[in-house]
């Protein structure tokens, strides 16, 4: 894998003379990879607050429901590198680093080599694992409260939103499940491995059609999507989005986008996510503009379709290297 690695990045190198775009990115890998790994040894060290957290309310819920014990065990591993938000960072950047073909463009592999340099920020990483700390809030029936989030009532009603049930902060979020279609032609949330355990026994079927329209706050949805999320799975959440729309439209009816506006629901939040949330706006405002992109996109690159999404903050990697 090594040997393969060194003979892409020479290749790039060769390519990129004369492509300053591509340059960049060469120069942002080793420093994205650099912040993934210090990430994974924050959380091994117990450096990461919300992990901690986790730790402790997976025990504590265990306490109180032994039958959820597999359950728990589960979600302690968000707290460590086998988590599926830390494995999905990994991922991204073997894919970026072992296959860049996979990008329409330069400046998209560079796009994503800076979404998940700042996704792997400690605290903006503590943040989004705040959706997974607070579904075990949500088990125990009120003996652990919520983090970074107002209680459910209250942002259900500020939302005026629908109850899916316990877990329906992570419903949206590819790390643990993903859009299914079934024979009706509606898609409905499918839980990967152990947290179908949640739809089992804590919720019901959630539609995209209903869930769109009506969901509650969290994290990921409000704020994280743009960083925690690959390019290819941005795309899939465009093009369910703009098929439910078509859908709608055809019976003459309209259906409002999961996206439309951010929820209320945040408390306590460092400014970094708040900034991570305005450049989810600029994005989803961008989308907006660009819906038929990808049904006219004749690109065969799957990160190719929707991976234009940039953070205006910054034109260079060098603003993005704050904090550890």
């Amino acid at each position: 894998m090594c040997t393969r690695s060194m003979l892409v990045l020479s290749i790039l190198l060769l390519s990129a003379c004369g492509d300053p775009v591509k340059e960049q990115a060469l120069q942002q890998l080793p420093i994205t990879e650099k912040r993934v790994t210090q990430l994974g040894e924050a959380l091994t060290n117990g450096q990461v607050r919300n992990a901690n957290l986790i730790h402790q309310y997976a025990t504590k819920v265990s306490i109180l429901k032994p039958s959820l014990n597999a359950l728990t065990d589960e979600f302690s591993k968000d707290a460590s590198i086998q988590g599926p938000m830390y494995r999905a960072l990994l991922d991204r950047v073997n894919t970026a680093k072992n296959q860049p073909q996979m990008f329409a463009s330069s400046q998209a592999l560079y796009d994503e080599l800076l979404n998940i340099y700042q996704a792997a920020d400690p605290v903006l990483y503590s943040e989004a694992l705040s959706d997974p700390l607070n579904v075990l809030a949500d088990m125990s029936d009120g003996q652990l409260p919520r983090v970074n989030s107002l209680s459910k009532s209250q942002s259900q009603q500020a939302n005026n939103a629908q109850d899916f049930g316990t877990g329906e902060q992570l419903i949206g979020n590819p790390s643990y499940g993903n859009w299914q279609t079934g024979s009706n032609g509606m898609s409905f949330w499918a839980w990967y491995g152990m947290y179908s355990m949640m739809g089992n026994m804590f919720g019901r079927p959630a539609y995209y059609s209903d869930w769109g329209r009506n969901r509650n706050y969290s994290y990921y949805n409000d704020y994280g999507r743009t960083r925690y999320s690959s390019p290819s799975q941005l795309n899939k959440q465009t093009q369910l989005d703009q098929r439910t729309k078509k859908s709608f439209a055809s019976r003459g009816k309209k259906f409002t986008s999961p996206y439309n506006k951010n929820r209320t629901g945040s408390s306590s939040l460092s400014s970094k996510s708040k900034t991570a949330q305005s450049s989810a706006n600029r994005f989803r405002n961008n989308t907006a503009k660009k819906s038929n992109y990808a049904s006219k996109s004749t690109s065969k690159s799957k990160y190719g379709k929707n991976s234009s999404f940039r953070n205006s903050n910054t034109n260079t990697s060098r603003s993005f290297r704050r904090g550890k």
